[in-house]
């Protein structure tokens, strides 16, 4: 029988899990799609980086990857340690977004909310790990 430390967890874990797979399909989707290319920093966009549209499908994919390795124990640390790196790796587009409200709407939280959310992702993703 579980404890509650250990329920809490599973559901953190399925929490987790569903936000990245969604966050992840939403990469695939045309509108938002758009919205993610448009958020790579102009200091991303170089002859020798993949284009904007590879850098999308590449962190949709992490993202469902993430989310599904959540679920399993023998992928479960590495994947929180992954998925940490991540969103270390994708925040530059979000502070981007920050500073261009005009451009992004909803998109453009802005920058401290932004970053205190993603301590709280990460925070979770160790967690998770665990």
């Amino acid at each position: 029988m579980m404890n509650a430390v250990e329920i809490a967890q599973w559901v953190l874990r399925i929490a987790l899990a569903l936000a990245f797979i969604g966050m992840g399909v939403s990469h695939f989707v045309a509108a938002p799609a758009r919205t993610m290319r448009a958020m790579i920093p102009p200091a991303l966009r170089q002859s020798w980086m993949p284009s904007p549209t590879v850098l999308v499908t590449l962190t949709g994919l992490c993202e469902v990857a993430g989310g599904l390795g959540l679920l399993w124990e023998s992928t479960r640390f590495i994947t929180g340690i992954a998925l940490v790196l991540f969103l270390i790796a994708v925040f530059p587009a979000n502070a981007y977004a920050a500073e261009h409200p005009e451009r992004f709407g909803k998109a453009a939280t802005p920058f401290w909310p932004r970053y205190f959310t993603q301590m709280l992702l990460i925070t979770l993703c160790l967690l998770a790990a665990i």
